[in-house]
């Protein structure tokens, strides 16, 4: 249970960007870097905007964080870069949470965090439960340095998900997403509709 509550706190603390207490707590408890958050410990985690959900790690942490640095320093200590949750998500899909009118959103290192998960192993057509990809995250939360970063790194617009629906044909439609109904989303859904046009989409 130790590691349980420490997991939590290892979270709570790469969410808010304290590299001194998740250096502190790393190496106190080593076996967090491959940790996995229970199903009665799932929390929304204000700082980062991001639901955490059972089986998410310290990665999808860093992730959703855009935290590059702490993601390295995990997958070097053993993080496993296609750990998965109990959605199937895996931490390069955490990496597409944003809201482009949020505090938060940071396009820049949510940008770099891609670059490097997938350069670290992670498949940018990996599917989450629903067949859902990162692109397809990232074209819904209307995100679009994460279109172009995915897209650069081989995300396919034509891979669809379970119900049939392509990141093409998502970039069009209304979400249904909180806050994409906004003057920063609806900006950034016409520079993804454009990026996914020069695709191929």
């Amino acid at each position: 249970m130790a590691v349980d509550s420490d997991l939590i706190a290892l979270v709570r603390a790469i969410g808010a960007g304290d590299r001194t207490a998740v250096t502190r707590l790393l190496d106190a408890a080593p076996a967090l870097v491959v940790a996995r958050v229970d199903r009665a410990q799932e929390f929304f985690l204000d700082a980062c905007r991001a639901q955490v959900y059972a089986g998410d790690t310290a990665l999808h942490a860093a992730s959703f964080a855009y935290d590059t640095d702490v993601a390295r320093q995990l997958v070097e200590a053993g993080a496993d870069v296609r750990a998965r949750n109990r959605r199937g998500a895996e931490p390069l899909h955490a990496a597409t949470i944003g809201a482009p009118d949020s505090s938060h959103w940071d396009p820049a290192r949510q940008r770099a965090v891609i670059a490097y998960l997938v350069e670290a192993g992670a498949d940018p057509n990996a599917q989450a439960t629903g067949g859902v990809t990162p692109l397809h995250r990232a074209v819904r939360n209307r995100c679009s340095a994460a279109v172009d970063a995915l897209l650069r790194l081989g995300a396919d617009p034509y891979r669809a998900n379970d119900n049939g629906s392509t990141a093409v044909e998502l970039a069009r439609w209304t979400t249904g997403r909180g806050g994409t109904g906004t003057v920063e989303a609806r900006a950034e859904q016409q520079l993804i509709v454009g990026l996914l046009a020069k695709a191929g989409g």
